[in-house]
Parts: structure tokens; sequence; C-alpha cells
């Protein structure tokens, strides 16, 4: 008799076990002459040692199943407990253009154009300034990117900032420490991440600061390597913030800046960081520089015809 200890890593146990241990139940069914004991994120078996080798191999499928899509079905399971498994059919899902699986298990991909644009640039530039209006997935498609660098770990870790354009005297008055006080402007970052990571997971990666979320003069003093970094709200940094923030670049990292130009709340637009580097950076070998237009909102349809009125009365003014 043989016995091997196998170590989840990467995974929420919960996720392999199922809701009441049912879905490591029918593992154990599939393998009726091993011993099999699931203790939190290790799993004993005890038996012949082929057996335990073939066990080895389809917890492995399933454990790689699991870490691209963060879920199994009751389905998709059967499958890859079978000889032979073939992706399930229920949706036909190209892997050149999904970015990660979700945490219901259903692909985040790029959804318009200028989306799949920054997909491409990402691959080519390590220094992206991704520009337009609010509610065309200029975030949330950053921080789908840098996820997919963390699961695939060409990155160690994944900054997350933004300005605190209301810092000063106002988060005085907020209740907390500073973290408390300072979540409120880095929440739409939580809430990406939350779509993205499983909860456990994500409280894991936090804690261990595999990803960072902090406010951008948080920034200064430090050299980010090895990383994926995303400045949120680019518009709001100051020319001499955007220009610390920019030079914090170590080796191997990503930078990604995202801003709505149009939204600035600076005393005074002139004043914006993210407008001067758009002006100074497009066409310098490694950076690009991407529009998001109205016709990339994927929020609800009346934000197109918001956006395109405030642009409209912004142009008659002038």
């Amino acid at each position: 008799m043989s016995e091997k200890t196998i170590y989840l890593e990467g995974i929420d146990p919960v996720v392999l076990y199922g809701v009441h241990n049912a879905a490591m139940d029918r593992i154990k069914a599939a393998f009726p002459r091993l011993k099999v004991i699931p203790r939190g994120s290790e799993i004993k078996v005890v038996g012949e040692e082929q057996e335990i080798k073939r066990f080895e191999e389809k917890i492995g499928e399933i454990l790689r199943f699991i870490h691209d899509h963060n879920v199994v079905s009751d389905e998709e399971l059967s499958g890859l407990l079978g000889d032979s498994y073939q992706a399930p059919k229920k949706e036909k899902v190209r892997s050149d253009d999904t970015i990660i699986f979700g945490i219901d298990g259903q692909p985040i991909r790029a959804r318009t154009v200028n989306q799949a644009r920054l997909v491409t640039e990402e691959a080519r530039n390590d220094l992206i300034l991704a520009v337009g209006p609010a509610g065309t997935g200029k975030t949330y498609t950053a921080i789908a990117l840098a996820v997919r660098a963390l699961k695939n770990r060409e990155v160690k870790r994944i900054v997350l900032t933004r300005p605190a354009v209301e810092a000063g005297e106002h988060l005085g008055f907020l209740p907390g420490d500073m973290r408390d006080k300072l979540d409120p402007y880095l929440q739409p970052l939580y809430d990406a991440l939350r779509d993205m990571i499983p909860y456990k997971k994500l409280l894991a990666y936090l804690e261990e600061e595999t990803i960072q979320i902090a406010p951008l003069a948080y920034m200064r003093g430090r050299t980010l390597e090895n990383a994926f970094v995303i400045l949120d709200e680019g518009q709001n940094a100051t020319v001499n913030q955007l220009k610390m923030f920019l030079t914090r670049m170590g080796l191997n990292s990503k930078f990604i800046v995202t801003g709505d130009i149009t939204q600035i709340d600076l005393p005074r637009k002139e004043s914006s960081g993210l407008l001067q580097a758009v002006r100074l950076l497009e066409g310098i070998d490694g950076i690009s520089v991407v529009r998001f237009d109205t016709g990339d909102i994927v929020r609800h349809p009346l934000v197109k015809d918001i956006v395109d009125a405030y642009k409209k009365n912004d142009e008659a003014i002038k």
C-alpha cells in the first residue's frame, strides 16, 4: 500500500469539494479502490501506487479546469472523471477572445472594438493610456488582463490605484482608519475583482498583498517590478502625480492608465496629467494610446445618450 498527499494550491477547496462535499463524494466513487481523505487544502490518498497515480492525473485535470474557470459543474465533473474529456458545448468560447473566466464560469471577453484593441495592445506594449467616456469598460477590461497575467504567473502581483481627489479635509470626517476612509474611492476596483476572483481567494490575495489597492499618493518612492499596475481615473492625477506614477515602472511590469478626459475633477482641466501624457507619449515605441468612444459604452443604453448630450453641450459652450 502506498500513501500520497495532494496539496490544493491557488483554488478554493470549497469549489472542488462542492456543497456538502457532493463533488468530492463523486470523485471518491470514481476511485473505489482508494481511500481518499480530504482535509482542508490537502487530500490524502491511500491505495495501490498505480491507482494513486491515476487519481493524481484526474485530480490534476479537475484542478486545472477550476483554476481556469473558477467553477466546475456536475456535467463538467462527469466529463473530467471519464476516460476522455471534451469541453462542454453549452457555449462556444474561442480561446483567442476570452480574457479570463469569471467566478460563475462565464467568459469575460472584449465586447467592443476598442476593448479588443486594448487586449491586443496590452500584448504588444508595456504602457497603455486608455482614454474615453464612462461606461466603456476601460478599467474592467484592464483588470481582467491583470488577473489573467497573475493567473498565468506572468507577474507576481497586481497593483491598482486611483487618485483620491477629494482627500484633504473631507477624508478626515469619514469614520474608521485610513483604509476605511479610502475604500469608498477604490470600490469600483473591488467590484471588478469580485467578478473575476472567488471571494475567499480574493481575500487571501489582498491579505498577502498579491493584490494591492491603494491611493495614488502611496505610489511615491516605489519601484514596481514583476507587476501589473493600473491607474484608474487617471484624468484626476495632476501632471506631477502622473509623472511620478509612470516613473514607478520596474522590470517585467505592465502599466495601464485609464481615464475620461471629459470628467476632470481637478480645479483646472489644464492641470490634468493624463491630457499631457497623451500628448507627450503617443508614438513612443512600447507605449500605446487606445481611444474609446460612445460606441464602446456597455452600460444602460441611456448612458450613451447622456454622454452624447453633455458632449454636444460642451461643444456649444466652446
